[in-house]
C-alpha cells in the first residue's frame, strides 16, 4: 500500500465540498484537541503516556488525508484546516517539549523561525497560502520529526541511555530541523516563482490552498 498519497483512487472524479462537516475534518479537529491532553501528560511527568498520545496525534495526520482521498471527502475547509492544524500542532508540541527540557531550546527556534518567515512571505505575496504542492523535502521533514519528537519523550526513560537512544534522538532532531529549513527555503523560492508567473499572466495573486498534504 502506498504511503504517500494513500487512498487516491483513479476511478473517482474528485470534487471539493463546501461543507465543513466531513470525516477528514473531524479527524483533523480531534488531532488538534489531543494537543492539550499531550501537554497535560508532559506537565505531569507522564512521558511514556505522552509518547503514545503524540504517536496517535501524528498518525491521524496520515489518516485524515487517506480518508479524504479514499472516500472523496475533500473540502474547501479541509484545504486550509489540515495544513493549519499540522503547522500549529508541530510548533505547540515542540514548544511544550522545549519548555519541559525534553528537547533542546534550539529545536523550537529551528522550527518556528522558518514558519514565521514563510507566513509573512506568503501573506505579503498572496494574502493567503498559494496553491503549491507539498515538496518531497516537506514530506521527509514531517516524517522525521514525527519520529524524533515522540522518541524524545522515550529519551527520559531509564533504558534510553543504556541503549544509546539519546544519540539516535539527537541525530533525528538535527536531521528533522535541517530538512525543515531546506523545505522552507524550497517553498520560499517556489512562492516567489509562482508570484512572478501570476503577475506575468496578469492574474490574481491570491492563490488557493492545495489538497490535503500526502503525509
Amino acid at each position: 500500500m502506498r504511503l504517500i498519497g494513500a487512498g487516491t483512487r483513479d476511478d473517482v472524479d474528485y470534487t471539493l465540498r463546501r461543507t465543513w462537516w466531513t470525516a477528514p475534518n473531524a479527524i483533523t479537529v480531534c488531532r488538534f484537541l489531543l494537543i492539550p491532553v499531550f501537554a497535560w501528560f508532559v506537565w505531569q511527568g507522564g512521558y511514556l503516556t505522552a509518547f503514545w498520545v503524540l504517536a496517535l496525534l501524528g498518525s491521524t495526520d496520515w489518516v485524515d488525508g487517506y480518508v479524504a482521498r479514499r472516500f472523496n471527502q475533500l473540502s474547501r475547509v479541509g484545504q486550509w484546516l489540515d495544513p493549519l492544524a499540522d503547522r500549529l500542532s508541530m510548533v505547540i508540541v515542540t514548544a511544550v517539549l522545549a519548555v519541559f527540557d525534553v528537547v533542546p531550546v534550539w529545536v523550537i527556534f529551528a522550527i518556528l523561525i522558518p514558519d514565521l518567515v514563510l507566513f509573512i512571505n506568503t501573506a505579503v505575496l498572496f494574502g493567503r497560502p498559494p496553491d503549491l504542492k507539498v515538496s518531497i523535502w516537506g514530506k521527509c521533514r514531517t516524517a522525521v520529526l514525527l519520529v524524533a519528537l515522540p522518541l524524545s519523550l522515550l529519551g527520559h526513560q531509564a533504558f534510553a541511555a543504556e541503549r544509546g537512544l539519546d544519540v539516535v534522538i539527537y541525530v533525528a532532531l538535527v536531521t528533522g530541523c535541517a530538512l525543515h529549513v531546506v523545505a522552507a527555503l524550497d517553498y520560499f523560492v517556489k512562492a516567489h516563482r509562482e508570484h512572478r508567473r501570476i503577475r506575468y499572466r496578469g492574474g490574481d495573486t491570491c492563490g488557493t490552498l492545495g489538497t490535503r498534504s500526502a503525509s
